[in-house]
């Protein structure tokens, strides 16, 4: 099979340019499963923004359509204020086009990658393009030549990304929209927490330190200076870690009783 490359002769750049654009199964496999330990934190960040725009005062379909056509969490973040102040609409527009200034260093990267798709093509993927999209995407393919599989790999990181920040957002809207006011947006930073951690407890050292500490916290919470927040992040540290090096002891003590016994030579040593 021919390096795409560096193309033989033989083959024309459009022959070329047509096989890059084509469908790769295989790297859009790879962009998927690079992708995915992104994709709970992408979730939860939207959850806090779908959650922050209800509370900041937007109706629900205002947060819908906010979060469908910017698709920028800073952006979002950084307007909402001023929309709450009534400021100008062309200081909300300058603000959220400072914010994602970073977005035009994105184009510059991809694309030499992409020049050849039309340009409604280029326009959908940069529309969902991503901070965490664009540089897996460049530590993968760091040169610009022409190769076999880089849109395919491209939107198996893009889409993915795209939907889990919709349906992170979304969630955060309606769950706002049911959320006591009183609670304010504390409740949003405390689900972003919840999501991130729940993929984290991978193992049971994990577990019994999350346990730990959530008891403590709930037990210690009338001492002053949330001196119980700290007491619960040093009990569940030293829960984890107990259990965790107990695990590997009795681990290595189970291999060694069931691990076969070793000859012995004329004179009762061990070979």
């Amino acid at each position: 099979m021919n390096d795409l490359s560096s193309p033989p002769l033989a083959v024309s750049a459009p022959a070329t340019l047509a096989c890059v654009a084509a469908h790769d199964e295989p790297a859009w496999r790879d962009g998927l499963r690079d992708g995915i330990p992104t994709l709970f934190g992408i979730g939860a960040w939207g959850l806090v923004v779908g959650v922050a725009m209800v509370k900041t005062g937007l109706t629900v379909p205002q947060a819908l359509a906010m979060t469908l056509l910017v698709f920028a969490g800073s952006a979002q973040l950084a307007s909402l204020p001023l929309i709450l102040a009534h400021a100008p609409i062309w200081v909300i527009f300058v603000t959220a086009l400072v914010v994602n200034l970073r977005f035009v260093i994105f184009s510059a990267l991809l694309a030499p990658h992409f020049a050849h798709l039309p340009w409604r093509s280029r326009f959908l993927l940069g529309y969902v393009t991503g901070d965490m999209t664009v540089a897996l995407f460049m530590q993968r393919y760091p040169s610009e030549a022409p190769a076999r599989g880089k849109l395919s790999y491209l939107k198996g990181l893009l889409y993915p990304n795209w939907a889990a920040w919709q349906i992170g957002s979304i969630a955060g809207i309606f769950l706002g929209a049911a959320v006591p006011a009183e609670w304010g947006l504390g409740f949003a930073g405390t689900l972003a927490i919840v999501c991130i951690m729940v993929p984290l407890v991978a193992n049971w050292a994990a577990l019994c330190g999350v346990l730990v500490a959530g008891f403590v916290a709930v037990a210690a919470a009338g001492l002053p200076y949330k001196l119980g927040l700290l007491t619960a992040v040093v009990l569940g540290m030293v829960s984890a870690m107990a259990v965790e090096e107990l695990s590997a002891q009795w681990s290595a003590k189970w291999s060694g009783k069931n691990a076969p016994a070793r000859p012995r030579n004329k004179e009762g040593r061990h070979d």
